[in-house]
């Protein structure tokens, strides 16, 4: 069966999303997830919401291209935040035809985060999207038991939980905690590679997260085996920021290697794969 392979905009975040999703056209992906909200406010991102002429510009890029936009992000899930500050952004999701919110824990207080996920996916479901939460081994929520704990605590089953082939490899966690998710929770995964784990500080991990990744195919993590535990037409997401590459081959050329390692993997994989029940 054959998975739809999305790009995420951290692989080339520069890059406006009218010329993002014309480029990812280009590297054949067939999908392009786009970031409105940065990390920070100095952090970069394309607040479409609040730019009427690059909203319609993305939208030409995706009518021109066939490309789709699954997914937008990013929201922190913080104490403070006020959900409904975030519907002009659901707005833009629903005009740009995004099915999911990416959302990151940033709160320590579990219950709470559960209260604000739960409130983020109300919001998503009245835009005819839902949320999925995703964990980095950083943050207050550092692994996929620790993800599928707050989301259980919402008591609401349309929530999923966005597992990250790299977060997921520098959490530690054993491969039968991806197995034991129940199918329904997985919606869409990020693929990406990297070198082997050498050190486990969290600056080391935020930079080869954020700056060093590597395409699929050509680091040390299992994609296969990571892979054989997702719903057999499960859509991927590539995100694979790297900015001495990017800096070196341009952005085009990025995406496109980018692209050609994604599809080998996927061609290179049995044609039959087993998933977990």
């Amino acid at each position: 069966m054959t998975r739809r392979v999305s790009v995420a905009h951290l692989t080339a975040l520069e890059t406006p999303p009218p010329d993002f999703i014309r480029m990812a056209a280009d590297a054949g992906f067939h999908a392009a997830g786009l970031r409105l909200i940065g990390l920070s406010p100095e952090a970069t991102a394309w607040p479409l919401m609040h730019d009427k002429a690059m909203m319609r510009a993305t939208i030409a890029a995706c009518r021109d291209t066939g490309l789709i936009v699954p997914d937008i992000e990013f929201i922190r899930l913080t104490p403070d935040l006020d959900i409904a500050t975030l519907e002009p952004f659901a707005a833009a999701g629903a005009e740009l035809g995004a099915k999911h919110i990416i959302a990151a824990p940033y709160d320590p207080d579990w219950d709470r985060l559960a209260n604000q996920l739960a409130r983020l996916n109300a919001l998503a479901k009245r835009y005819g999207m839902t949320s999925v939460l995703e964990f980095f081994p950083w943050t207050t929520v550092p692994d996929l038991a620790s993800a599928m704990d707050v989301i259980e605590r919402t008591r609401d089953e349309s929530i999923g939980v966005l597992v990250d082939s790299l977060h997921f490899d520098r959490s530690g966690a054993p491969w039968h905690a991806l197995e034991q998710v129940p199918l329904s929770r997985l919606p869409f995964c990020h693929l990406a590679d990297a070198e082997a784990l050498t050190n486990r500080s969290t600056d080391a991990m935020i930079f080869v997260a954020r700056e060093n990744r590597l395409p699929p195919g050509e680091g040390a993590i299992d994609l296969a085996r990571f892979l054989s535990t997702m719903p057999e037409d499960c859509p991927i997401s590539v995100e694979v920021p790297n900015t001495a590459l990017i800096a070196e081959l341009g952005t085009a050329a990025w995406l496109k290697r980018v692209g050609a390692a994604s599809h080998r993997l996927l061609a290179a994989l049995p044609a039959t794969m087993e998933t977990h029940a």
